[in-house]
């Protein structure tokens, strides 16, 4: 990353990891931006249980190019980069009554004028459709973790 050392206070990665397939290099160059003490809050889509996972999803096409990692995965690379891990939390229910209520209201009026559709393009049906497979076979969930980098 373009930045100082110790340049931040804090820093957020919302649906970034997925696509990232060095977690340990991603934590590591958080925690060199990162004053001590600042918090690191995560939340992305991680492998949460055993089978193959339905592709296209709106990250990815195929596997190849999906670096989905386990929740320990993250935690492992975040502890190595001098983080304490504060919280985690499986937000899989969540994001299943998000599709619900999605559904519902396309279901009602149409898909909405603007969204991630028009950006997942011809496919934006199947890859949410594959994400919602894959969120109920309990293969893939989102996941925030909260952590604090080392003051020492």
């Amino acid at each position: 990353m373009p930045f100082e050392a110790e340049a931040f206070d804090a820093a957020t990665m919302l649906h970034v990891g997925m696509n990232i397939a060095d977690k340990d290099r991603l934590c590591a160059g958080v925690g060199r931006v990162l004053k001590p003490g600042s918090v690191f809050a995560l939340y992305d889509v991680m492998r949460t249980g055993e089978g193959e996972i339905a592709f296209p999803v709106p990250w990815a096409e195929t596997p190849v190019t999906s670096f989905v990692a386990t929740p320990d995965d993250y935690k492992r690379a975040l502890v190595a980069a001098g983080f304490e891990i504060l919280s985690e939390r499986d937000r899989g229910e969540l994001a299943l009554a998000f599709f619900a209520r999605m559904r519902a209201i396309v279901a009602e009026s149409g898909p909405p004028p603007l969204g991630l559709h028009i950006l997942m393009g011809e496919k934006a049906g199947l890859k949410v459709a594959n994400t919602i497979e894959n969120l109920e076979r309990g293969r893939l969930a989102p996941v925030e973790i909260v952590s604090r980098k080392s003051t020492g």
